[in-house]
């Protein structure tokens, strides 16, 4: 019994006032090296947390001491991890899935988000912060109309800080975009990693899909709207240098299969590829257990091992321990190597969340994009 929970035991029966004072003053979950312990204070007829951790059981019963309504539960976490986790509250039949009320630190995604626990070791990059220093620059919106799609097709354009007609730029093009600025930090990231020369001055055309689980699952459109309008729109409007090696195309989870799809549907199009969390979901034989949402994606991954062609030069692939992609992400990195292109895979002690896409954004964007910097010192 560690140490900490002795001290809840101790303090499990003073007045409950008295407990909720004493553990606003101690930073919760406990992390004492490689064991973390979650506290609840309340009543309830269980209490469980609830995690995305792939490999272990969703769901861990916390313990309640004896004539209190004290409860907390224990675990394992490896250094330098980053967990997400909510608490389910049971009382009678109701069950309810809240934010840990102990815990300040919480990650933020379109459904509202969870609680974040740090393993020892783990920081906040600094680069993902905002930095008094660094000129920022700044995004308009615009749109489009897609013959491909039938329709108006928005999107939103990042200008670097010093932008200058005069001069000529790579372009980058993110699926979801916005939500990668929304939850990601990704315009905070572009303006640090700018300023601080680690990657060149860029243009960044963020685009949202109405229909991400359709059109980023190998849609032909996805594709034909990406090469044949929207990047011929750009490099006609804006000083863009309009060659495959300063072209890019990023995307996580299903942005990822809509990235690796359009590249292999127009190979060479897109010099630079970066893959988070890709839903790259196959099977060898028989069929598969994730719905079917993913229908289209297992045809087309099961295509593209069988003839992964050579969509780009360079591709830098991301995942999580946590996540049940990472099996799939570990076996597509050496098929992807397979093919001549220059690819780095990176993973990280987190899961299948925005937060773990934001913190590997500087390892990929200097990989695929170096700038002054990276020239001099790598």
């Amino acid at each position: 019994m560690s140490g900490f929970v002795q001290e809840l035991q101790q303090r499990a029966h003073e007045d409950p006032i008295a407990i909720d004072q004493w553990l606003r003053t101690r930073k919760l979950p406990h992390v004492d090296g490689r064991n973390v312990t979650f506290v609840f204070h309340g009543a309830a007829d269980s209490v469980h947390l609830r995690h995305w951790i792939f490999g272990l059981p969703t769901s861990q019963a916390f313990t309640r001491i004896p004539g209190s309504f004290l409860w907390h539960m224990s675990m394992q976490l490896p250094e330098n991890s980053r967990m997400e986790y909510k608490l389910e509250i049971v009382r009678g039949h109701a069950q309810q899935l809240i934010h840990d009320p102990l815990n300040v630190v919480q990650g933020h995604d379109p459904f509202g988000g969870n609680s974040v626990v740090f393993g020892a070791g783990y920081q906040v990059p600094a680069w993902t912060q905002h930095d008094a220093e660094t000129r920022e620059g700044h995004i308009e919106e615009h749109s489009i109309h897609s013959e491909a799609f039938g329709g108006t097709r928005h999107y939103s354009l990042y200008f670097p800080a010093r932008y200058r007609t005069m001069r000529r730029y790579p372009l980058l093009v993110v699926h979801d975009g916005l939500d990668y600025v929304r939850f990601s930090a990704l315009k905070t990231v572009l303006d640090n990693m700018i300023h601080r020369l680690e990657i060149p001055s860029m243009l960044v055309a963020l685009t949202q899909s109405p229909d991400r689980l359709r059109e980023y699952a190998d849609d032909p459109r996805q594709g034909e709207f990406l090469v044949r309008e929207l990047v011929p729109h750009l490099e006609a409007s804006y000083p863009l240098l309009g060659i495959p090696s300063a072209r890019g195309l990023m995307g996580a989870s299903f942005g990822a299969v809509g990235s690796l799809s359009a590249a292999w549907r127009f190979p060479g199009f897109f010099g630079n590829l970066m893959l988070q969390s890709g839903s790259f979901v196959f099977t060898d034989i028989g069929s598969h257990d994730r719905g079917p949402v993913f229908d289209n994606v297992v045809r087309f991954v099961n295509e593209f091992r069988d003839n992964p062609g050579r969509p780009a030069e360079r591709v830098f692939m991301s995942c999580g321990q946590y996540e049940s992609l990472i099996y799939y992400n570990r076996s597509m990195f050496p098929l992807l190597q397979s093919t001549g292109m220059h690819v780095r895979f990176s993973e990280s002690r987190d899961g299948h969340n925005w937060e773990n896409w934001r913190d590997r954004l500087r390892e990929g964007l200097s990989c695929l994009f170096p700038g002054p910097l990276w020239f001099v010192y790598e």
